[in-house]
């Protein structure tokens, strides 16, 4: 960690009451809701980036000790009701090591988990099974600058760069991609490009919103800024690069927005903080990846039409056809099954 972050992570977890303050800004606040789930037991701050585990969505991935030579990946264990995370079903423990993890974890091709390292301006990655870096790649190269922070895997929709990584430098905030070819070793070398924007704020986390969230017209991304204390959306282009003029400020006083996810299941997107009390935030009212699915196979069909109708009226945890996630399958679930017919998913 370099000091001038020491110092301002040390005086985010002073202020600590203040990321109560953190407010979703107009027009998203008319749908839009944020949930505190507080601290994990058992990891240490600060925290980086976090994710769901690949095989385990009641697992939490999240960064301890970020940026420092000792940090780990922590499994933290989810409680959930009606289908969301409502908190955490126990402490965390060490699951791998993740030297320097920053603001990005995700898991890209072939299962493995890619990580930012701040400051030394890698990217770390762990194979499926291990719980060690397996290798880590310099990524200032092609003029990208500073150390990377934030990092995510591109969509497939976007032309032509569908599975490459998108990251974002914490100290010059320019955004690049790279390109991922295998290794041989079930690695990937990293093929990073020329600065392609400058957005602002000292990014920290990156998540694709999904299609049909509200107030989201154009496609977009959510960038977590550790420095501006917000997180905020930014239309992309064909590419799914951001548009810096089009920044809309989404979510403001914040102390220290971190890493980011979206889970495809719910549309509820978490982020964690470094510094600011080391915080475990969601923001429910993005739309699911596939909504009107009930059986996961990417397609809105008669199959969920008839599990929502066999279903209907039925309460409880996990019933098939209960698409909006209230513990209770009714006409709002086939409403949206109806509304959704026939679309197919990525």
């Amino acid at each position: 960690m370099t000091a001038v972050r020491m110092v301002a992570a040390a005086l985010a977890a002073a202020l600590a009451p203040l990321a109560a303050g953190q407010t979703v800004q107009p027009p998203f606040d008319s749908v839009y809701t944020v949930v505190d789930l507080g601290t994990p037991a058992g990891v240490p701050g600060s925290f980086g980036g976090l994710t769901l585990k690949a095989d385990d969505p009641s697992v939490l991935l999240i960064g301890g000790s970020a940026n420092q030579v000792g940090a780990m990946i922590y499994a933290v264990p989810l409680a959930r009701t009606c289908g969301r995370v409502t908190g955490f079903a126990g402490g965390g423990t060490a699951f791998a090591e993740a030297p320097n993890i920053d603001g990005g974890l995700a898991y890209g091709p072939g299962g493995v988990l890619f990580f930012t390292r701040y400051s030394i301006h890698q990217l770390g990655q762990i194979l499926p099974g291990q719980s060690t870096m397996h290798r880590s790649d310099p990524l200032g190269v092609n003029g990208f600058a500073g150390s990377v922070g934030a990092m995510q895997v591109v969509p497939p929709s976007y032309a032509g760069t569908g599975g490459a990584l998108a990251f974002a430098s914490y100290n010059s905030s320019q955004w690049a991609r790279a390109v991922l070819t295998p290794a041989g070793d079930g690695s990937y070398d990293i093929g990073v490009s020329a600065p392609i924007v400058t957005l602002q704020g000292g990014p920290e986390g990156i998540i694709y919103v999904p299609a049909g969230s509200p107030h989201f017209p154009a496609a977009s991304v959510l960038v977590s800024e550790w420095a501006a204390g917000a997180v905020s959306a930014y239309e992309v282009d064909a590419n799914g690069d951001p548009i810096p003029a089009t920044r809309r400020v989404f979510i403001s006083g914040l102390s220290g927005a971190e890493g980011a996810y979206i889970e495809p299941a719910t549309g509820d997107f978490f982020f964690s903080t470094f510094g600011g009390g080391d915080r475990v935030i969601v923001v429910r009212g993005f739309s699911a990846a596939c909504p009107g699915d009930t059986n996961g196979d990417n397609i809105v069909d008669f199959a969920d039409l008839n599990n929502a109708i066999s279903n209907f009226n039925a309460t409880g945890e996990g019933i098939l056809g209960d698409v909006n996630l209230d513990c209770l399958v009714s006409f709002a679930d086939l409403n949206v099954i109806v509304s959704f017919f026939n679309n197919v998913c990525n």
